[in-house]
């Protein structure tokens, strides 16, 4: 995408982040964003292919990957943006490949995605090496359905899985503790 993710995490952290994006126009949005934020020294951006991260970078680079990718299939397509929010371009089982592949031995994927689709990312993860640690669950509102999932793998990790279950706003609609925490709201 533009980079919005990289940008978040370095206003967290010290990190580093090497950013890979398939779109050459979200590419340069990215770059864009990258300098207006006088970030260049902490944040890198690819123009390529996950599919192809092993002509992208060295094998075991990194110690954590991180993806939000599109996970919707078929529908509609944007005009502007057509591989925007569509799954055709890279599948779990070649996001999984991609990951293992960049990271170091006890390094993790953190992987945003839809609730439906578990039991199959757990299974990618598992044939990559890498094994499920941490599922968060994700709801908008209170006893609503599940609306996204947060799942964690190592590579080279044990078997055990930590199951959590958030809720971003309130049966009334109110923002969670889990919601301000989130986005740093105090009261």
């Amino acid at each position: 995408g533009c980079g919005t993710l990289g940008l978040l995490l370095c206003a967290q952290s010290r990190c580093s982040i090497t950013g890979i994006e398939l779109n050459p126009s979200a590419h340069l949005a990215a770059l864009a964003n990258i300098r207006r934020n006088a970030l260049e020294h902490r944040i890198h951006s690819i123009c390529g292919d996950v599919r192809e991260l092993n002509q992208l970078v060295p094998p075991g680079s990194y110690e954590i990957c991180l993806s939000n990718p599109p996970y919707f299939s078929g529908g509609p397509v944007s005009q502007s943006h057509p591989t925007a929010r569509c799954s055709d371009n890279c599948s779990p089982e070649e996001l999984f490949q991609g990951a293992a592949w960049a990271l170091k031995y006890g390094g993790d994927f953190f992987l945003v995605h839809k609730p439906e689709m578990l039991a199959h990312l757990c299974g990618c993860a598992v044939k990559a090496g890498l094994e499920p640690k941490r599922l968060r669950l994700v709801r908008h509102r209170e006893n609503g359905p599940v609306t996204l999932i947060l799942l964690s793998c190592r590579k080279g990790g044990k078997p055990g899985l930590i199951w959590e279950d958030r809720c971003l706003y309130s049966a009334e609609g109110r923002p969670t503790p889990y919601f301000k925490e989130l986005y740093h709201i105090q009261e």
